[in-house]
C-alpha cells in the first residue's frame, strides 16, 4: 500500500471502484460470469483513466488458499501495479482489514461496488460502507452470485441480483447518497476538490 508523505497535500475527495472477490474459483460458479467480468473491466479502464483508485477485496479461507490458482483474481481484472489488494476472511470487506484506512488515505468519499456474491460479500460490504460514512453506487450489472443447482430455498440468481438492485434503489441512509447505476452510466470524472462522487452521465 502506498503511504502519504508528511508534507504531501491531502488527496482530492472522490470515488473509488471496489472489486470484491472476483477470483477464479468464484467466477467459475457465477451467474452471467463473462458479462459481469466485462462490465467490471470497463469500469476499471475508466476509473484508471480518470485517476480514481481501483481497490480489490480478496477472500481467503479453507477453499481459497492464498497462492493457489483458485484464489487468484481472474486475469481479465488483474490489479495494476500499485493498486491496493485487501485480504479478507469474512463477507464484510471492512472487518479486520485495512480497507477503510486504504480508502481514507486516498480521499475516497464514494464506493462504486462490484463483485461476488450479491447477497453475501457485496451486500455485507455495501451496507458497512454506508455505516462508515461512504456514499455508495451499486453497479446493477457489475455484481453477481452463484448459479443454483436447481429448485430450492435460495432465490434464482437473476432474481437475487434484481432484488438487491431494487432494494438499493429504495434504500435511504441519512447523510448518504445511495444509487444503482448500470456500468455504462458510471462516470468517474476527474478527481478535483468539491467534486467527490461518481456521476451519472
Amino acid at each position: 500500500m502506498m503511504r502519504a508523505t508528511p508534507n504531501a497535500a491531502p488527496p482530492a475527495p472522490g470515488p473509488a471502484l471496489l472489486v470484491i472477490d472476483m477470483q477464479n474459483t468464484l467466477v467459475a460458479m457465477a451467474y452471467r460470469a463473462s458479462a459481469t467480468v466485462a462490465a467490471i473491466a470497463g469500469l476499471q479502464e475508466r476509473a484508471r483513466a480518470a485517476g480514481a483508485p481501483v481497490v480489490f477485496a480478496q477472500q481467503r479461507d479453507d477453499e481459497l488458499e492464498p497462492g493457489t490458482e483458485g484464489w487468484r483474481i481472474v486475469p481479465e481484472l488483474a490489479p495494476a501495479p500499485g493498486e491496493t489488494v485487501v485480504p479478507k476472511a469474512a463477507p464484510d470487506s471492512f472487518l479486520d482489514t485495512e480497507l477503510d484506512a486504504a480508502l481514507s488515505a486516498r480521499g475516497v468519499t464514494e464506493l462504486v461496488v462490484t463483485g461476488f456474491a450479491t447477497e453475501i460479500c457485496v451486500e455485507s460490504t455495501a451496507r458497512q460502507a454506508l455505516s462508515r460514512g461512504y456514499d455508495v453506487v451499486l453497479v446493477a450489472d457489475g455484481h453477481t452470485t452463484s448459479v443454483r443447482p436447481g429448485p430450492g430455498p435460495y432465490a434464482a440468481p437473476e432474481a437475487s441480483v434484481a432484488h438487491h438492485n431494487e432494494i438499493y434503489r429504495n434504500l435511504r441512509y441519512p447523510g448518504r447518497r445511495v444509487r444503482v447505476l448500470p456500468a455504462a452510466e458510471v462516470d468517474f470524472g476527474g478527481r478535483s476538490p468539491g467534486d467527490g462522487s461518481a456521476r451519472a452521465r
